[in-house]
């Protein structure tokens, strides 16, 4: 891919979230009606993989904007391959997909100075469309996707914290993560309005858990109003969306305080918000297999 166009999606994709921010919406809480559209994260509807990163954030939007009422997606040619076709006059979502190159010469450059080559980082576009826009699909497809039973959301959460085996302590008038100290403290579920919001909270620290450099290893040096403070409370923020949304559980604002230094940290590098959100998937996965282990 071209650099020029490389740095176009970065740029648009950067350009979207920011519009969103400075109009106060923040694009990984579900804004749309959970009546018309499930709570779910997006989705290959033919492989069943769920998208991550930039892409959930991408999806989601699209399901707002356009008033999708499905989270399922496919390219056109896995439409056609179901059986099925997009309809005439459809316009797709396009997302993108991140990895890494090493050049030709980078490598012959690396072997004679006798040092690892250095990988350049990449977007590639691709279009997918929407359930709602194809026809003639199979039913799997297209049915009414199940709705996770809230207790059962909650107790797979309480699993999800207890197999973590992090060193997570309840207590106090305020939650936080302390990398120092490597611990988790989270204020008793009597402190909250609703029983839900403890565990909104609760997995919003796990997220920046996740950084420790025993584990996922993020930058955590930041001080408050610092970029990597809001950096790594803008991934802390969005894992624990991408947390609720796959286990059925609306997410919500967390931290809409922060709005300001994450508008800040966006205009300064327009690859920020998707190295946040990779960072972010990457939280949220780990987190989650926790879970998995439970059930």
């Amino acid at each position: 891919m071209r650099t020029t166009n490389r740095q176009s999606l970065y740029g648009e994709v950067t350009a979207r979230i920011i519009a969103d921010l400075e109009q106060g919406r923040l694009p990984w809480v579900q804004p749309w009606d959970a009546a018309s559209c499930p709570l779910a994260m997006p989705h290959n509807a033919a492989s069943g993989r769920s998208y991550s990163g930039i892409n959930i954030l991408i999806l989601w939007a699209a399901v707002v904007e356009r008033g999708f009422t499905s989270q399922r997606w496919l390219t056109y040619r896995q439409a056609q391959a179901a059986g099925g076709h997009v309809r005439r006059g459809e316009k797709g979502t396009i997302v993108c997909y991140a990895d890494r190159f090493t050049p030709k010469d980078e490598r012959e450059q690396a072997r004679e100075d006798d040092r690892e080559a250095r990988s350049i980082a990449f977007l590639k576009r691709f279009t997918v469309f929407n359930v709602d826009q194809c026809e003639d699909l199979p039913a799997g497809l297209t049915g009414a996707p199940a709705i996770p039973d809230p207790v059962l959301s909650i107790a797979v959460a309480d699993s999800l914290i207890t197999m973590s085996g992090a060193d997570f302590r309840i207590g106090g008038g305020e939650a936080f993560y302390m990398p120092a100290h490597d611990y988790v403290q989270v204020p008793p579920q009597a402190a909250f309005g609703e029983p839900v919001n403890w565990y909104r909270t609760a997995l919003h620290e796990l997220g920046h858990w996740t950084g420790h450099a025993s584990r996922l290893g993020r930058d955590q040096s930041g001080r408050f109003g610092s970029s990597a403070y809001a950096r790594e409370e803008l991934i802390a923020e969005m894992a624990c969306a991408f947390i609720c949304a796959s286990l059925g559980i609306e997410p919500t604002v967390r931290h809409a305080d922060y709005i300001g230094a994450w508008l800040e940290l966006l205009r300064s590098d327009e690859r920020a918000i998707v190295r946040a959100a990779s960072a972010a998937s990457k939280a949220a996965d780990f987190l989650l297999a926790f879970g998995e282990e439970g059930s």
